[in-house]
């Protein structure tokens, strides 16, 4: 009978000492469970390549060590993302929609071995994007869309064996590049736009094994007289039979050939020249101003304007230094290929100093300065006249903005112009004047004298004298009195004799005196 009654006993103590035990500990709770939606788990690697996500899913285990999510369409890796992720060894996110990494996006990761950032869009590397993995041993950017490569992106890699940038846009690789890794063994940077590269940028790579630099369009010229050099000196076991082949792409006279087979008295430059017209220019307040700086040579030179800061009365002499934004400038200091242009707007007098265009190529630098002088009478002009009537000068006397005078050859020609225009028109309003004031005595005279005398009229000589007496006296719409001269009347209008006209009386002729011939007279006023 107990034989019999065990197996009755067996599953109520079973479930007894199952409700004794501990529950389990969180890392053993079934993978299945904690899954993303639409991925496979399995051990500690985590599945969810090609499911058209735009961002990470969440609820990916904490314990995973290896991820895949290429072939989707993510654009964004905020740090936050990655955050509870900090067991990953490798992660792939080639073939996505990346624009650009923010700033620590993988601090969380410091055991992360490889990353595969292949086939995304991103166009440029922030230094501190890489910050936290010291660990990694592969880094993959090929097929991206990079273009310059600045100083210290990758310094946070010391441990980097294998980075790869081929098939990219890279056209500028600074000196300062590549440093910090002391430990990278191989760098591909073939299928790029660079024209050149420089020794000081390949220094840094002490433990270099496998270098690629094919199917660049190479610039031969003196920049690239060390490399092919090196290459002949023992950095030919860098390269494979392949990689070899480094082919140049100008000058035209070097095109296509090998930069190994090209004499190094064919590898020359040109030093750079700059041309600034005009060098000293006048701006006015408020306006805007853009100054072109052309410079010639071989290479083509890069161009860079800056802003020269004088020191003050009493302070240390200090060298001129490149400003990042000058006061108005559209943005940095310029930079382009063979000319750059300075542009300011909204000019006001902190503006006003001295600029410098610098060209710099592999054979030399030029620079060349540039003065700019801000006129501020567009605020005087604000300010009323002293006098409300012009003050007239003598015939030698020198004018105030005498176009010899320095103050009125700092400004603008705009300026000028309308100051001379100014002048024009105040002499034109005094002339009205002055014949509107001897035209008012005139007609007092005329009321008071006899008939015939003080009348203002003109006689342009075309046919002979005139008087009074062939003068008539028009008005028109406006009421404005003229005099029109006819010829048909006689010189002397009949009438009773006058007094002579200089006898200085006001009263009319006095009696009984007789009147001398009569003359006729031209008045002019």
């Amino acid at each position: 009978m107990v034989s019999g009654a065990l197996p009755l006993l067996l599953p109520p103590l079973l479930l007894g000492l199952l409700l004794l035990l501990p529950p389990p500990l969180p890392g053993l709770t079934s993978r299945a469970t904690v899954c993303p939606a639409a991925c496979r788990c399995y051990s500690a690697t985590v599945e969810c390549g090609a499911l058209r996500l735009r961002v990470i899913p969440p609820g990916i285990p904490p314990g995973t060590q290896t991820l895949f999510l290429q072939d989707n369409s993510i654009a964004r890796l905020e740090p936050s993302t990655l955050a509870q992720l900090s067991a990953l060894r490798h992660l792939y996110l080639h073939n996505n929609s990346l624009r650009a990494l923010e700033s620590g996006a993988f601090r969380a990761q410091p055991r992360l071995l490889e990353l595969a950032l292949t086939g995304n869009r991103l166009r440029g590397l922030r230094g501190s994007a890489f910050a936290g993995l010291a660990q990694l041993r592969v880094l993959y950017l090929a097929g991206n869309q990079l273009a310059r490569l600045l100083d210290f992106t990758f310094l946070h890699l010391p441990r980097l064996q294998e980075l790869h940038l081929q098939e990219n846009s890279i056209e500028l690789l600074e000196n300062q590049a590549l440093a910090g890794l002391s430990s990278l063994a191989l760098l591909d940077l073939s299928r790029n736009q660079l024209g050149t590269i420089s020794r000081e940028a390949l220094q840094p790579l002490a433990s270099l094994q496998v270098l690629r630099l094919t199917e660049n369009p190479w610039r031969c010229d003196c920049a690239l007289h060390w490399l092919g050099t090196w290459i002949k000196e023992g950095g030919q076991r860098l390269l494979s039979s392949r990689d070899k082949k480094i082919t140049c792409a100008e000058p035209p006279r070097l095109a296509l050939q090998s930069l190994l087979e090209v004499s190094g008295s064919s590898l020359i430059c040109i030093p750079p020249t700059v041309h600034i017209e005009p060098l000293e220019l006048t701006a006015s307040l408020g306006e805007d101003l853009r100054v072109a700086c052309q410079a010639s040579g071989y290479p083509q030179p890069l161009v860079t304007w800056r802003k020269v800061f004088q020191p003050r009365e009493g302070r240390p002499q200090a060298q001129a230094r490149p400003e990042g934004r000058a006061p108005g400038l559209g943005g940095p200091g310029t930079r382009d290929t063979g000319s750059g242009m300075l542009f300011l707007t909204n000019i006001t007098l902190e503006h006003a100093g001295k600029y410098e265009c610098e060209a710099t190529n592999a054979g030399g630098i030029a620079r060349m300065p540039f003065h700019l002088l801000v006129n501020a009478s567009k605020q005087r002009s604000l300010e009323p006249p002293s006098s409300p009537v012009p003050v007239a000068r003598p015939p030698g006397s020198a004018s105030q903005h005498d176009t010899g005078s320095m103050a009125f050859r700092a400004l603008g020609l705009a300026t000028q112009t309308a100051i001379a225009a100014a002048i024009a028109l105040l002499a034109l309003t005094a002339l009205l004047l002055a014949a509107m004031i001897c035209r008012r005595r005139r007609r007092r005279k005329k009321a008071q004298a006899p008939p015939g005398e003080g009348a203002l009229f003109v006689n342009d000589y075309s046919d002979g004298p005139c008087t009074f007496a062939q003068l008539e006296e028009l008005r028109d719409e406006r009421g404005h009195e003229m005099f029109v001269i006819d010829r048909s009347k006689p010189l002397f209008a009949p009438g009773p004799e006058e007094a002579p006209a200089n006898s200085g009386r006001t009263e009319g002729p006095a009696p009984g005196l007789r009147l001398p011939p009569r003359v006729a007279y031209e008045i002019h006023c």
